[in-house]
């Protein structure tokens, strides 16, 4: 048996949180705001509110923490998610973080479509990215989607797509969790910021 690297375990673990959170989010339903959730180490978890072991996986490695709900401003506002990461940061005894929040996915050859709607607006970054967002919402081969973007202090890190499913009948079916090369690289370096 080969012995498993730090990284590898890093990825593990990590894996294993992601998919804890993504259970977690898609019994909650589709229509949510975004959301984070920070990875503690639950052996701590545990020595600090021992109450909670009956509630904790005992074998998991890390807890993820619901965090409170993102101000209104970063939802649908005037604060980007991107400005409002530039503001977080977390306590030492936090490993980790996840930020999962609803997308719009569009098939590779829709960026034609975007192109042509953000062109004239390129001077206005506001402008640009509400073009942007019109156009994907617009597009008939659209999807909805959650995205799952998480990191570890160690700089281990993770995305995950999760489509919608087309059918409302299928919302009950198999979590199936998905990546992608490149999948949220800024998303990934903003979350990395906030462990720093």
């Amino acid at each position: 048996m080969f012995p498993v690297t730090a990284n590898l375990h890093a990825e593990l673990v990590l894996a294993r949180s992601v998919r804890e959170v993504a259970e977690f989010v898609d019994a909650e339903g589709w229509g949510r705001p975004p959301q984070m959730f920070a990875l503690v180490p639950t052996a701590d978890l545990v020595a600090v509110q021992p109450e909670l072991i009956d509630q904790l996986d005992a074998g998991a490695e890390l807890t993820p923490v619901a965090q409170e709900a993102f101000p209104e401003d970063v939802t649908g506002g005037s604060m980007a998610l991107d400005e409002f990461l530039a503001t977080t940061t977390w306590p030492p005894a936090v490993e980790g973080c996840v930020l999962v929040q609803e997308i719009v996915v569009l098939p590779p050859d829709a960026e034609s479509t975007l192109d042509d709607a953000l062109a004239p607006l390129l001077a206005d970054h506001d402008a640009a990215d509400a073009a942007a967002r019109a156009a994907a919402e617009a597009h008939p081969e659209r999807r909805e989607a959650r995205l799952f973007a998480a990191v570890l202090r160690s700089g281990t890190a993770l995305s995950l797509l999760q489509l919608r499913p087309e059918d409302d009948a299928d919302d009950f079916a198999d979590l199936e969790l998905r990546t992608y090369p490149n999948l949220a690289p800024n998303i990934i370096d903003a979350l990395h910021h906030t462990l720093d």
